[in-house]
């Protein structure tokens, strides 16, 4: 039986970064494995069969599969600074639904052209940035974080797919009209939560947070 829960992960998947960060922020004790993509885990595929990251095993046997799940049951009884209350807002969660889907569909045409026939990528990086970026830059033009004056699981939610958008040419990018978000994001970037999210784990072990 598990002694806490059990988070398979992949350390540059969006999802499984977003997941990470919440479990982290709401100080919840885990231990993290770090899936090898070609060999994913007997146990991890017995228990989601998606196969995909992130998923989340609980001691007492519930598999919580989707990140913005485990994002919620990492704050739920533990928000007492109120990161998942802040979100949880008509307008928040607009802006995560764009990033779930449309934002996420036109960066992946952008990021990943060979895998699609007939893709201008260009089309698809500017069909991106109108769909998400250009609401997200008026509201962080605002306040500097998607929670007003605090962060919150929203910004948790957003940011390692700004994030990814980015890495594919991070020229065009800061030369974009898109000072909050470039702002947003290096603040991101260079915090200490980021670095621990991101600490580089062996691959099909597990480490314990």
């Amino acid at each position: 039986m598990l002694k806490r829960p059990l988070l398979y992960t992949y350390r540059r998947c969006p999802y499984a970064m977003r997941a990470r960060m919440a479990l982290l922020q709401a100080s919840v004790g885990f231990a993290a494995y770090e899936i090898v993509l070609r060999e994913k885990p007997l146990e991890m595929l017995k228990a989601s069969p998606k196969g995909t990251v992130p998923v989340l095993v609980l001691p007492d046997g519930l598999v919580i599969e989707e990140s913005l799940d485990i994002m919620r049951w990492a704050f739920q009884g533990r928000d007492q600074e109120g990161w998942w209350q802040r979100a949880d807002t008509q307008s928040n969660l607009a802006l995560i639904a764009l990033n779930d889907g449309p934002f996420k569909q036109q960066l992946d045409l952008y990021k990943y052209p060979e895998r699609f026939e007939k893709t201008d990528p260009a089309i698809h990086r500017d069909q991106a940035v109108s769909c998400l970026l250009h609401p997200l830059e008026q509201r962080l033009a605002m306040e500097p974080y998607l929670g007003g004056n605090e962060p919150c699981a929203a910004d948790l939610a957003i940011f390692p797919f700004v994030r990814q958008f980015r890495a594919v040419d991070p020229g065009w990018f800061d030369a974009q009209p898109l000072h909050a978000i470039q702002q947003w994001l290096q603040g991101w970037l260079q915090g200490e939560q980021f670095n621990a999210c991101m600490k580089k784990l062996p691959s099909g072990l597990s480490l314990e947070f």
